[in-house]
């Protein structure tokens, strides 16, 4: 028996992530692990489920299962989030404006900017000295 699921894909920086969401009870896995195992910073697991929230969804209702690669804690905390956000507007499409209204779909574009010849790191120039 298939279980029909709903597919967003999150990215930021160098992190990537795979959110399917389903109805059920209330699961939340990440990388074969509980969410609250993976991600253990405070605040991170709130700002996760923002999108359930203001898509008016409960998560007791929601089971989300998220493979992500790549990148550090704060982006794949923010490609979790865009990933969710685009799964649950796949869902149930009426949740777009809200989505869109709140920041849930806007992916951050910024990464980390290239070094250049000559500096130290993108910006940094060598010490100057005078002698």
């Amino acid at each position: 028996m298939s279980v029909q699921y709903f597919e967003g894909i999150g990215r930021r920086k160098e992190a990537t992530a795979r959110v399917r969401v389903m109805s059920g009870s209330g699961k939340f896995v990440v990388n074969d692990k509980t969410a609250e195992d993976y991600f253990t910073r405070l605040g991170d697991l709130e700002s996760i489920l923002g999108p359930v929230s203001a898509a008016g969804q409960d998560r007791v209702n929601l089971d989300i299962t998220v493979l992500v690669k790549g990148g550090g804690v704060t982006g794949q905390t923010d490609a979790v989030k865009l990933g969710v956000a685009r799964a649950l507007v796949k869902m149930n499409g009426e949740n777009g404006p809200v989505m869109r209204k709140n920041g849930f779909l806007t992916r951050d574009a910024r990464v980390k900017e290239r070094k250049k010849p000559g500096l130290k790191r993108a910006r940094k120039a060598p010490t100057y000295t005078k002698r």
